[in-house]
């Protein structure tokens, strides 16, 4: 058993400024999914710029800010929200849904797409290989904030969180940093290496992020206000991890468009 370490959320102070780690870790996720993919974008013949990465990137961090936010109101915050409409805007507080930020990041790739003359699945294929270390850093970010904690356990590595009680608990954001994070980044990063039909790569890293997501989920301690939102013990992760799974799925194994 081991005791989460006591980390102040805040990083940095600067007078009345407060640099807290969890944005800091956003920062560091898209500074370093930005350099891989302009290291990607000056190999030979990657079709794509260094300049061209830096304004994807840009409509990608509106998408996440703003998908992530509003996910997380629509999807397990709304009632809150509805009577506190002004905390919406206080991000620094907290609050952010991956399933949301994933549909933000479809929308601005769509945007981007049509900016640059590209198709979406193009757009994708070539973005999507950066986004998991920005997850794993995330995921990271939570653990330093003793939030989204796991499962009460009797496993060796629990961790007792300072506001989950005195019992260890699995440490599941750990687990969504390795799987969701390092392991994914790296099975996507060999697996689009090599030229793929269009949305193959996408549809990898919606797959395996929504497997990997909704097997976390059953050693993840359900938000207290929800609890298990179908069949009696699907959460609200499982549930919205299920349309990434299809889709993935779906762009992995369907047949290459006819050239003809």
């Amino acid at each position: 058993m081991f005791i989460a370490p006591d980390i102040d959320p805040i990083a940095l102070s600067i007078g009345p400024l407060a640099i807290r780690w969890y944005g800091l870790m956003y920062l560091v996720g898209f500074v370093g999914g930005a350099l891989l993919g302009v290291s990607r974008a000056k190999q030979p013949n990657s079709g794509w710029t260094p300049d061209e990465v830096w304004d994807m990137l840009f409509y990608i961090a509106i998408g996440v800010i703003l998908g992530g936010r509003l996910g997380y109101v629509l999807f397990y915050s709304f009632d809150y929200f509805l009577t506190n409409p002004i905390a919406i805007f206080a991000v620094w507080s907290g609050g952010m849904s991956f399933h949301g930020g994933a549909i933000g990041v479809v929308v601005a790739a769509w945007f981007f797409a049509r900016k640059t003359g590209r198709t979406l699945l193009d757009v994708g294929d070539f973005a999507v290989p950066l986004m998991p270390l920005g997850l794993m850093v995330g995921r990271i970010g939570n653990f330093i904030n003793q939030e989204l904690w796991g499962r009460v356990t009797d496993v060796p590595w629990g961790v007792v969180f300072r506001h989950a009680g005195d019992l260890p608990r699995h440490p599941s954001q750990l687990y969504e940093a390795f799987f969701e994070g390092l392991v994914l980044f790296i099975v996507v990063w060999i697996y689009s290496r090599n030229k793929r039909i269009a949305g193959r790569v996408t549809g990898l890293v919606f797959a395996g992020y929504g497997i990997a997501r909704f097997c976390i989920e059953f050693v993840r301690e359900p938000d207290a206000h929800l609890g298990a939102v179908a069949l009696q013990w699907m959460t609200m992760g499982q549930l919205l991890s299920l349309p990434m799974i299809i889709l993935g799925l779906y762009l992995l194994m369907r047949p290459a468009p006819d050239k003809n």
